[in-house]
């Protein structure tokens, strides 16, 4: 059963690499702190395989590990967060608009306390229903769901009073 699961999770790693890269990425604001915490992530994964109790909750049993060795890792670094944004990605993107609107809403996302952020984050940018959220984070859904509104609402407030 062990090895199974390792083959499962070696497979999901591999084929999410960029997405789980990308969520480090967002409490890191640092690439080599993302990629710390992927590896980190990774390796305990590996080490405790056996607590998986069913394969098929490989996604979310990954992503709990991968949030926690991020907010970990956030909060031992908070003196060093960093923002890059390529220029030449800004110059290139024909819809300069949209990339300001984007970066605006990332940064209101990047404002929000860190319960609230998974949320926003595990939702909107990894897709994951509400269910599989509420296991991440050990909550239950109806926790989940108030965070989500309350996360969305914030970032509303802000990009109004931005615009004003």
């Amino acid at each position: 059963m062990a090895y199974v699961a390792q083959e499962v999770l070696i497979e999901y790693i591999k084929e999410n690499q960029e997405k789980l890269y990308r969520i480090a990425y967002t409490y890191t604001k640092n690439q080599e702190a993302a990629l710390d915490v992927v590896q980190e992530a990774i390796t305990k994964s590996l080490e405790n395989i056996h607590k998986l109790r069913n394969e098929e909750y490989v996604k979310t049993w990954f992503y709990r590990i991968l949030i926690n060795e991020a907010i970990k890792e956030s909060k031992n670094n908070k003196s060093f967060i960093e923002f890059e944004l390529a220029e030449n990605e800004i110059h290139h993107n024909n819809h300069e608009n949209e990339l300001v609107e984007n970066l605006d809403i990332y940064e209101n996302i990047q404002k929000l306390n860190k319960k609230l952020k998974t949320v926003i984050l595990l939702r909107f940018f990894e897709n994951l229903k509400i269910e599989e959220i509420a296991y991440i984070t050990k909550t239950n859904t109806n926790t989940v769901k108030s965070r989500l509104y309350k996360g969305i609402e914030e970032i509303k407030k802000n990009m109004e009073r931005r615009s004003l």
